[in-house]
């Protein structure tokens, strides 16, 4: 757990983002939503959005026909996901939004639980990772899906968390200077290998419906950070009640240029029931 006060912008790099989101990257961000939840619609099902960042994905759910609720502890990154509501779903029921922190037992307690809990490379920046992961899950209701992204643990974590630390507190100059230092040794390394570094930047909204440029930026920033190898998540998920679907892991890397996240995605197994539905059932 990391308890210090650091934080890196999050909120100010996905309003930038947003400044160029267009209906191709709009698409390619429910491709991402389907492929992970393996369905084409989401007509009706209830969806949480843990830590919404940019709310592009808050409204890929929606235009899939999921009634959202997104929250996020930055308050920019709220009025990202309200600009987007607003410009694409204006005055919709359907889509709520809420500041709120998911290692806030109360806050959560008073959303209840849904059939589908979506956080993407969220719980790791939380500082308290396996506590964030273990409240998230409870918000999942019976027979209800948890889909997740965290960063792969790999020798060079503990150096990346130096680096993301002084990156976060660092001006503005400093940053450029260090995306920089990336990006370069980064270039090269697809020079060595013969592959080219202009069209993977080009075709990098392929990735979810991102940008390489912002992601650096998230990469090289993102403090609090923490990470995980996919058998300790499967341990805990099974500790927490819930049964493997679907996941889609890494190569083993050095973590020379970045963990890059896992993505799972994990059941609540029937019989189980949540802490909050038996706090909401026992308060009725």
């Amino acid at each position: 757990m990391q308890a210090d006060n650091v934080r890196f912008g999050f909120g100010d790099n996905w309003t930038a983002f947003l400044r160029q989101l267009n209906d191709d990257r709009i698409v390619e961000a429910e491709k991402s939503v389907k492929t992970l939840l393996g369905c084409e619609r989401l007509d009706g099902r209830r969806l949480l959005d843990i830590g919404s960042g940019s709310g592009l994905f808050s409204l890929a759910a929606r235009r899939l026909g999921a009634r959202v609720h997104s929250f996020d502890y930055d308050p920019a990154c709220v009025g990202c996901a309200t600009q987007l509501r607003t410009r694409y779903f204006a005055e919709d029921p359907d889509w709520k939004i809420d500041r709120g922190s998911v290692l806030d037992e109360q806050f959560l307690g008073q959303l209840g639980t849904f059939d589908i809990v979506y956080s993407w490379g969220v719980l790791h920046h939380t500082g308290a990772m396996y506590r964030a992961l273990e409240l998230a899950s409870d918000c999942v209701a019976s027979d209800g899906l948890f889909a997740f992204a965290l960063y792969r643990k790999t020798r060079l974590c503990r150096a990346w968390a130096i680096e993301k630390r002084w990156y976060a507190s660092a001006s503005p100059t400093s940053q450029r200077f260090a995306r920089a230092a990336f990006i370069g040794p980064l270039r090269f390394s697809f020079l060595l290998t013969r592959r080219n570094f202009k069209t993977y930047v080009d075709n990098y909204q392929s990735v979810r419906g991102m940008d390489f440029y912002h992601d650096v930026h998230d990469w090289l920033g993102g403090y609090p950070y923490e990470s995980i190898r996919p058998a300790e998540v499967a341990t805990l998920m099974s500790k927490f009640g819930f049964e493997h679907v679907r996941s889609v892991t890494r190569p083993y890397s050095t973590g020379l240029f970045g963990s890059g996240c896992d993505e799972f995605v994990y059941r609540r197994v029937d019989m189980m029931r949540s802490t909050a539905e038996l706090n909401r059932d026992f308060a009725r």
